[in-house]
């Protein structure tokens, strides 16, 4: 934690200083509101995907590099399919398409706004993609893993097609989806595999690896199964869970909204608790892994949104004691990290 907050922390502003200041210059104002408040709104996304720069070694300024570039875009196109001036999966699919091309350094750079009406953002999404792709073209070892980061790069664009598409349709796709996917997954929920491909700790931790020299096949293999979909789903149920408030005011979706009631939301997520600490047991840093598991679910539940969800103090209480005590560590640090600095989120 001394060097996060010494020297991971402080780079990633680095880089997010730069792309604020490429977007400052975007000539189309919904583009440049969008893209502005994406950053300000989602730094901690960039704050903790970080994180696993420590997993590069020497590289570990390559690895943010790439990390913050890449979640910008994520957290970008997300700001501009949630708040759409069109709701239709061509211009979802193309806008994602950035997404697949970042993680693919051969891949030409494409007309990303083709399907909208919004198109002059000064290269802004280009420079983002070309980043990722710099950084990648320069990891000898990239080759043997992009199979993998494709494959979670390729779910996580899905989603982000399906679930922003008009009301009536985001449902049904979501569950015909689902069925392509079942028969390897039966101890899932539509809604809760759709959760499980929203996050890109998967892509982060590969990279990182990949970065540091270490990566094998094996390596590559382990790494997409300890991630996928248990550490990510429970990443991305615990960002649902505090939004749920503000996201029944936006009418945007929540996947915890579908389950039954309260325990069996509680009950679901213990499962992928313990699914998650038995996956990342099997991976080299064993230990670092296990401290981001257990760092997600202090630092969520630690958010002040939770206050405000109904029935949160039990709920709070019977995840930090089955998570370990590094996860109570994590959500007291964070708990004095927001009073320290009021509004900005770890």
């Amino acid at each position: 934690m001394t060097r996060v907050y010494k020297d991971i922390f402080p780079r990633v502003h680095v880089e997010l200083n730069q792309w604020i200041s490429k977007a400052k210059d975007i000539p189309n104002l919904e583009l440049r509101n969008q893209a502005l408040a994406s950053i300000e709104s989602k730094t901690f996304h960039c704050e903790g995907g970080g994180i696993y720069a420590l997993l590069a070694r020497d590289s570990w300024k390559e690895s943010i590099r790439f990390i913050v570039a890449y979640q910008t875009i994520s957290d970008y196109l997300d700001n501009l399919c949630d708040r759409s001036t069109s709701m239709d999966p061509k211009d979802f699919r193309m806008l994602h398409q950035a997404m697949i091309d970042a993680l693919t350094p051969k891949n030409e750079i494409k007309d990303y706004y083709y399907y909208r009406e919004e198109k002059d953002d000064g290269g802004y999404l280009v420079d983002l993609v070309k980043t990722c792709q710099s950084v990648l073209r320069e990891a000898k070892d990239y080759p043997g893993v992009y199979e993998h980061t494709l494959k979670l790069g390729g779910l996580y664009s899905d989603l982000q097609v399906h679930k922003h598409v008009i009301e009536e349709e985001r449902i049904p796709r979501l569950k015909n989806w689902f069925k392509n996917h079942q028969k390897h997954w039966p101890n899932l929920e539509w809604f809760e595999f759709s959760a499980c491909t929203g996050s890109t700790l998967g892509i982060f931790c590969l990279i990182s690896y990949t970065l540091s020299g270490k990566m094998t096949d094996d390596l590559a293999k382990q790494i997409e199964k300890s991630y996928f979909p248990f550490m990510q789903g429970l990443h991305i149920l615990l960002d649902y869970y505090i939004d749920q408030q503000e996201d029944e005011e936006e009418g945007d979706l929540n996947f915890c909204s579908y389950y039954d009631h309260e325990e069996q939301m509680k009950q679901r997520f213990v499962f992928f608790v313990k699914q998650t600490n038995q996956e990342v047991q099997k991976l080299p840093d064993a230990a670092f892994h296990q401290m981001i598991h257990e760092g997600l679910v202090g630092m969520y539940l630690a958010d002040r949104k939770v206050s405000n969800i109904q029935h949160a103090k039990g709920f709070v209480k019977e995840l930090l004691k089955v998570s370990g005590a590094k996860a109570t560590f994590f959500y007291f640090n964070t708990k004095m990290y927001h009073k320290i600095k009021p509004g900005k989120p770890l």
